[in-house]
């Protein structure tokens, strides 16, 4: 089965050991024999015996060995439809040896994951995952009442026996209920053969290439409390696994315990990831506008408005629009329009504020509408706040600020040297101590030297006012524009704004993913993002560029300044990463739901004619709101449950009754092994009602049957195939892997246009 491009998990059945733990003999002797009777010198030669012993694990388990388990140790949520499971390094460990000397299926394990509620063990009353500390010889003679397991002396010699493990004593009637039949131990282990690169999930398994054994326990914590789950050995217990099998004088049976850990089950304290995706998109079976970031008139406006302040309000709220105070530079106070950049609509076009000339005021921004006598400040508002933003942070207005002055003093440079004669002028700004150095080697040089300084002093202004302007032009704007963007002129000041701008780049590229942006410039009413919805938006481009703007006309006090950003912008602009990469239909969603605070990481997909959308940037501006940049507008969004990596059970909400089921998979060979089928088992609900042991009593731990009359295992391979007759213990595994609950949410392709203004 894969997951992504990036996983694959197989499925197997067992890892047969070519000769399992235990002790050999081997014997040799040499026989000579023609025409199949024996020809051997007299006597024979002696033949030859020699013992060993293939060991493995059997009393103790080292830590190391466990790769992972589900729940997580400590771990507390609704565990009431998952099998508790437990994986192992070591994928052969669990058939390693044999449950009991007579023949069995050669996938039964001789390990077992058994899970018990608090209060069910006498060595453990709170559940806290405790065992006791006995010696192998206790283990095996526990004494009257008690049944260990039915070991040979075989391998135990005096140092094993007097050896320590740790155990604990089941009480009979517990262990009956409990422990898996014989015949469905084969179905509760499996190999997982994981080809991937590391995978992190949320409890903190981590996918790693490599076979691995998985065991599977057979109980469902559907009571709240907490539960340990303890990896037992089930070697010496042949004929002991079935009901009636213990005897009337067995008080409890002692297992040795190779590893526990608890967990607690809270299925009423646990938010319904189900319940909740649905609540988040139930706005949108009404009506599918009622997910998109706007504002909606309350009942009231029209009793209090004419009808063309009516439509002229409810046309600007559907726009995205918010209505705030606004005061005028005359003093009075009315109400401007104001929107962030998470817009409905496609954003009409306005003024180029990448190419705009440097401005000190955000006057330049507003949008008058005369009709109406209002303004729209929702740019000027953006400009504003890259200002503040840049103006804020002390390492970035320092760098642009001397980034300037660098800039003008290297125009002005350039501009005395165009001003002071042709000569000069032709020279090259980077190479004026070059050319000094080559007047200096000129012949002749130092004997006009000589006589320049004999010349007596004469008044600065004694020369004619014609010879002044021979040695000086006088340069206007347009000339001076001129002659800093010829070429080598241009391209030092290009090299002096890269020099004096390391960190700017970066520091736009965040800024342009909105970061440092306060909250309520991106939804600046608290109605338009209430509890439990989830909001789409796209992303108007030209309030991005009024942020950035802001930002980068911080420092500009003359009109040299003004004149050399062209170069500082150029330069900024071509190291960063993000500027102008993205094609006009950048979108997101905003998510306000328990979701999010309950489970911070969970699978958000986004597709675009079936090619996946990237994400540009993922943040939790709340602790129960997500924001989601997405690269381009998709037409799908997939929101899926929260993954605790692999683990097993039913799924279904079992809060109004049982409505439990299998989501079945394709378990034929092909590519789409493992697929959802997108049908379930049982199709109208109820499998925990039709597959769990039969009860005997009102406090009856919730076990499943595999096999027999109740059996799970051929009712599931029936609903795959009439014709399959039964499962593997692999496929019976890929059926029960829980599938994660999802909600698809279908987009329109081409979203409602804003007119030009």
């Amino acid at each position: 089965m894969s997951g992504t491009e990036d996983l694959r998990v197989a499925f197997h059945d067992y890892r047969r050991p070519l000769a399992p733990a235990g002790v050999y003999t081997l014997t040799a002797e040499h026989r000579l024999t023609k025409d199949g009777n024996r020809v051997d010198v007299n006597p024979a030669i002696p033949a030859t015996t020699q013992r060993f012993e293939i060991r493995a694990v059997r009393f103790v388990l080292d830590p190391s060995s466990v790769h992972a388990h589900y729940p997580a140790e400590g771990a507390a949520g609704d565990f009431s439809r998952t099998l508790p499971h437990i994986t192992l390094d070591r994928s052969i460990l669990p058939w390693e040896r044999l449950l009991k000397a007579r023949a069995v299926p050669e996938q039964a394990p001789w390990l077992a994951l058994m899970v018990f509620q608090a209060g069910e063990l006498p060595d453990d009353p709170e559940g806290l995952g405790q065992t006791t500390t006995r010696t192998v010889a206790e283990l095996r003679s526990p004494g009257d009442g008690i049944l260990g397991p039915d070991l040979s002396d075989e391998g135990i010699t005096p140092g094993i026996a007097a050896s320590r493990c740790q155990s604990i004593d089941v009480p009979a009637a517990l262990f009956t209920a409990l422990v898996p039949r014989e015949e469905e131990l084969g179905y509760l282990a499996h190999v997982r053969d994981v080809s991937t690169r590391p995978q992190r999930r949320d409890d903190g398994e981590i996918l790693t290439e490599g076979q691995y054994a998985v065991l599977a326990a057979n109980r469902f914590p559907r009571q709240p409390g907490t539960y340990t789950a303890h990896l037992v050995s089930l070697e010496g217990f042949n004929g002991r696994l079935d009901p009636g099998q213990l005897g009337g004088n067995i008080r409890s049976v002692r297992l040795c315990v190779l590893h526990s850990w608890s967990f607690t089950s809270d299925p009423a304290g646990t938010r319904d990831p189900a319940a909740l995706l649905s609540n988040l998109v139930a706005p949108a079976r009404a009506d599918r506008e009622n997910l998109v970031l706007r504002l909606r008139p309350s009942a009231g406006v029209a009793a209090r408005s004419t009808a063309d302040a009516e439509q002229y309000a409810r046309r600007r709220l559907h726009l995205g629009y918010t209505p705030l105070p606004y005061r005028l530079l005359s003093g009075e106070t009315t109400y401007g329009w104001y929107r962030g950049p998470f817009v409905p609509v496609i954003a009409a076009e306005t003024r180029d504020f990448a190419r705009d000339t440097p401005k000190t005021t955000a006057d330049h921004a507003l949008i008058y509408e005369p009709e109406h006598g209002l303004f729209d400040v929702s740019y000027a508002a953006a400009w504003t706040l890259g200002r503040t933003l840049a103006l804020s942070d002390p390492d970035y207005s320092e760098e642009i600020t001397r980034a300037r002055r660098e800039l003008a003093n290297t125009a002005a440079t350039m501009m005395a040297l165009a001003a002071a004669g042709p000569a000069l002028a032709a020279a090259d700004p980077a190479d004026l101590d070059g050319r000094t150095l080559r007047e200096v080697a000129t012949p002749g040089f130092a004997s006009n030297l000589l006589d320049a300084l004999a010349r007596p002093l004469a008044p600065h202004d004694s020369a004619p006012a014609s010879a002044r302007r021979g040695r000086r032009t006088r340069l206007t704007r347009q000339s001076a524009h001129a002659v800093l963007a010829a070429g080598p002129r241009a391209a030092a000041l290009h090299a002096t704004a890269e020099r004096h701008t390391r960190t700017l780049p970066g520091w736009l590229d965040e800024l342009t993913l909105l970061r440092r942006v306060p909250f309520n410039y991106l939804v600046p009413n608290p109605a338009m993002l209430p509890p439990e919805s989830i909001r789409l938006f796209r992303i108007d481009e030209n309030w991005i560029e009024a942020l950035l703007a802001g930002a980068r006309d911080v420092g500009v006090h003359t009109s040299l300044d003004a004149l050399v950003d062209t170069a500082l912008t150029a330069a900024v602009d071509s190291r960063r990463t993000r500027i102008r990469t993205w094609a006009t239909g950048r979108a997101g969603l905003l998510i306000r739901s328990e979701l999010v605070q309950a489970w911070p990481v969970f699978d958000i997909l986004a597709g675009a004619a079936g090619a996946k959308v990237a994400e540009l940037r993922r943040d939790h501006l709340a602790p129960d709101t997500l924001l989601v940049l997405l690269d381009a507008l998709p037409d799908e969004v997939v929101i899926r449950e929260p993954g605790q990596g692999i683990h097993f059970g039913v799924d279904g909400n079992d809060a109004a009754g049982d409505n439990s089921v299998i989501n079945l998979r394709r378990h034929r060979p092909g590519p789409d092994l493992g697929h959802p089928l997108r049908r379930d088992y049982p199709a109208e609900g109820g499998l925990l009602t039709r597959h769990l042991r039969l009860p005997s009593g009102e406090d009856d731990p919730h076990v499943l049957a595999l096999r027999g009359e109740r059996g799970l295992v051929p009712a599931l391979a029936a609903a795959l195939d009439p014709a399959l007759g039964d499962l593997a213990p692999g496929e019976f595994a890929l059926q029960l892997v829980n599938a994660p609950v999802e909600q698809r949410l279908t987009l329109d392709a081409e979203p409602g246009q804003e007119s030009a203004r």
